[in-house]
């Protein structure tokens, strides 16, 4: 294939390179205003735009936790917001060297004739939209396909749906300046063992790269966030160094040298679990023709949320405890985590739940 080159194309190459940079990653705060409004309520904070502003404040504001990261998924109100004192979030961001991205996709819907299964919405002014948000200084977007393991799933249907919407995505996004993150989940929901969850992520991954190229989407261009290929979550657990090798094996099989990085979704995971996975991921001694590194939203903010509890007298500890996940993600993405962010009860603490929806 012919890739498409339109005129950001050595700017999104540029931007996907500094955003796979190895020790970096991204942190995803895209949560839809229901989505935080269930986080807030459990720490009893009302779901109100100054507590959603807080919270995002705390993050990007907390001390040396932004050097080991290279973006931040955003929420479209978020990307317009500021400080307190005023600061746009996008200026923050940009002069600590964190480059600024957006969630462009508008949910799920379901598949008629499936059994429950669904492809993405979000089509409608996205070309527009994807214009707007460059101009207010995003460079990267995300869009999130979901799949699920069944008797008889994910259906042929299913996956060339989700294949074919990631990839026009992609496209429109190019075409605007956006480095796009293509996203397709496979949910950890259900009795499936390891090996199956491998042949399914290996089945959807090559369909998506095969509709990427399809529409010429410049894959130097673009990133990787896959799930981690892992039991489902109602059989028992394998050990980090098994679900480093089957990971690996699946995305060595499927995805082209030519995308500079992948960013893991932590996929319910505590946050232990996704950084020790990541860490044991990246000391395999096996060619990995791209970085290895993380995307994480729940897996980098639930102990930063309990801390804080929505109190500003908790606000300097929060930041401590996020700046303990993101260095830990950090070591992960060089293989080099010792279990430094091990010893807080909160960062074991599982963060699954069924059929779970941004």
């Amino acid at each position: 294939m012919s890739a498409f080159i339109g005129k950001y194309a050595d700017e999104l190459i540029e931007t996907a390179k500094y955003i796979a940079t190895p020790g970096k990653g991204i942190l995803a705060a895209d949560e839809s205003t229901g989505t935080i409004g269930k986080r807030l309520a459990s720490i009893n904070v009302e779901n109100v735009e100054t507590n959603r502003r807080d919270l995002r404040q705390l993050l990007f504001t907390s001390p040396s936790a932004l050097t080991f990261l290279s973006g931040v998924i955003l929420f479209e109100e978020t990307l317009y917001q500021s400080t307190a004192e005023g600061k746009p979030f996008v200026e923050l961001l940009q002069e600590n060297g964190v480059i600024p991205g957006i969630k462009v996709d508008k949910g799920t819907i379901e598949l008629a004739s499936t059994n429950g299964e669904t492809t993405t919405q979000g089509f409608d002014s996205l070309g527009s939209r994807c214009a707007q948000y460059y101009k207010a200084g995003a460079r990267f977007a995300k869009w999130r396909a979901v799949l699920k393991i069944g008797a008889t799933e994910p259906s042929e249907l299913a996956i060339q749906q989700n294949a074919q919407g990631l990839a026009r995505y992609a496209i429109i996004c190019q075409e605007n300046g956006l480095v796009p993150i293509v996203e397709p989940e496979i949910l950890t929901d259900g009795g499936h063992d390891i090996k199956k969850c491998a042949a399914v992520t290996e089945t959807v991954l090559a369909a998506v790269y095969k509709a990427l190229n399809d529409h010429k989407v410049l894959l130097e261009g673009t990133l990787l966030k896959p799930n981690m290929v892992t039991p489902g979550s109602d059989s028992p657990k394998v050990d980090a160094e098994v679900i480093a090798e089957y990971t690996v094996a699946a995305l060595r099989r499927t995805v082209p040298p030519a995308v500079p990085g992948i960013v893991f979704l932590s996929g319910g995971q505590s946050e232990e679990e996704a950084t020790v996975n990541l860490n044991a991921m990246n000391k395999l001694e096996v060619v990995k023709p791209w970085t290895l590194s993380f995307s994480f939203g729940r897996a980098l903010q639930q102990s930063t949320l309990k801390t804080w509890g929505g109190k500003p007298e908790n606000v300097e500890m929060a930041q401590a405890a996020f700046l303990v996940r993101c260095k830990a993600n950090s070591e992960a993405t060089l293989g080099k985590y010792g279990g430094a962010g091990a010893g807080n009860d909160l960062a074991s603490e599982s963060l699954y739940e069924k059929g779970y929806k941004y």
